[in-house]
């Protein structure tokens, strides 16, 4: 494993190494928009993101917040602390994308604030968007965080990472 060097912050900014391991949960009030087959399909305040050593942020949305198609798409994953995912087909104007979104039925205790949320990979929408800023998704679509100019790394994900 090589060894991984934190950026500093600057003002205003968060570090994911800062970030706890197992992740927390916590709310935002920031405006969450996700364009996606021409339309928004999702337009909140109410959302939460997973803050996790090395990740950048996943915001998690209510599910009924989605003005967009879901439906079941195979695979699951597990999580060793928010527990069995399950994923989503998200279908909007001419657009489909199979295992795009995922969520948590029964989340481990301690997560329960994910139950009825759902999260996008943000490389799989037309754009992201967190407070106005568009998001730069995370590399690879095993992880889903969204990268904004508040936060740095480096950042899981990218080619050579796996082992941090």
């Amino acid at each position: 494993m090589r060894s991984v060097r934190r950026i500093e912050p600057g003002p205003g900014q968060e570090s994911v190494w800062d970030y706890p391991r197992p992740p927390r949960v916590e709310a935002t009030g920031d405006r969450i928009r996700i364009e996606f087959g021409g339309a928004t399909v999702v337009d909140t305040t109410d959302a939460v993101r997973v803050l996790e050593t090395s990740h950048p942020p996943v915001y998690y949305v209510p599910r009924g917040a989605v003005g967009a198609e879901l439906s079941p798409a195979p695979g699951a994953s597990f999580c060793e602390f928010k527990g069995a995912a399950r994923y989503l087909t998200i279908a909007a104007g001419d657009r489909r994308e199979q295992a795009a979104v995922w969520y948590y039925p029964h989340p481990s205790p301690g997560y329960e604030a994910l139950a009825g949320r759902v999260a996008v990979y943000p490389s799989r929408m037309d754009r992201c968007e967190v407070a106005g800023e568009t998001v730069r998704p995370q590399e690879s679509d095993f992880y889903g965080g969204w990268i904004t100019s508040k936060v740095v790394g480096p950042f899981k994900g990218a080619p050579g990472t796996l082992g941090w």
